[in-house]
């Protein structure tokens, strides 16, 4: 078909040429470039969940790096204060504490190493937190001042008073079966000794 000076239409040329292949919206051309690209965001992606795993881990061993911590803390505030009570109740009181701090640190072994802690490599930002030396120091004026047992007992009993809630912390975290008796155990056998610690009255200051 042409026209009357024997030229094809405009649109029956446009017809038969040859037509450029049409890019599809939002192509990507899978080069070099876009390859070391998506090679980076793959490395920050892994990076990123990294170190969302390790402080989920961390926030799950803290609490029980402080209870190790703090265990071996108070063992050691009850063994000095064996050569300074004077009271009899007191000082059977802090025997049994002592018993029961012993006993407890070394089943504490199982439950720590289900959460990969090692009670002997603690780190030493817990183990800073957890060396109460304002206690200490409160426990040397008081006995410069003769009044030791009471001030013991005071803050003895607080001291207890929080290792009974870092318990009932874990315990509320779930954990084995295994996991929550040794922590419902370890609650039941502190709260008398800590309550007896409580209510100590010195009748001789």
């Amino acid at each position: 078909m042409t026209t009357p000076n024997g030229q094809a239409p405009l649109d029956y040329l446009n017809e038969i040429a040859p037509q450029a292949p049409k890019r599809a919206a939002f192509s990507f051309q899978l080069n070099f470039r876009n390859i070391i690209i998506l090679a980076i965001v793959a490395i920050i992606l892994v990076i990123i969940l990294a170190n969302v795993a390790n402080a989920i881990n961390s926030a799950h061993k803290t609490p029980w790096e402080q209870l190790a911590a703090r265990l071996t803390f108070t063992a050691t505030v009850a063994d000095d204060a064996s050569t300074k009570i004077k009271s009899s109740q007191l000082r059977s009181l802090n025997s049994d504490l002592k018993l029961y701090l012993s006993n407890t640190q070394r089943d504490l072994a199982t439950p720590l190493g289900k959460v990969g802690v090692n009670a002997a490599k603690l780190p030493k930002s817990i183990t800073t937190e957890e060396t109460d030396t304002a206690m200490t120091d409160r426990l040397e004026t008081a006995r410069l001042n003769a009044k030791y047992d009471s001030g013991y007992a005071r803050e003895m009993s607080y001291k207890l008073a929080t290792i009974l809630s870092l318990l009932q912390e874990l315990s509320s975290r779930g954990g084995s079966s295994e996991t929550q008796a040794f922590l419902q155990n370890a609650y039941n056998n502190l709260k008398p000794t800590q309550q007896a610690i409580a209510d100590f009255t010195d009748v001789n200051e």
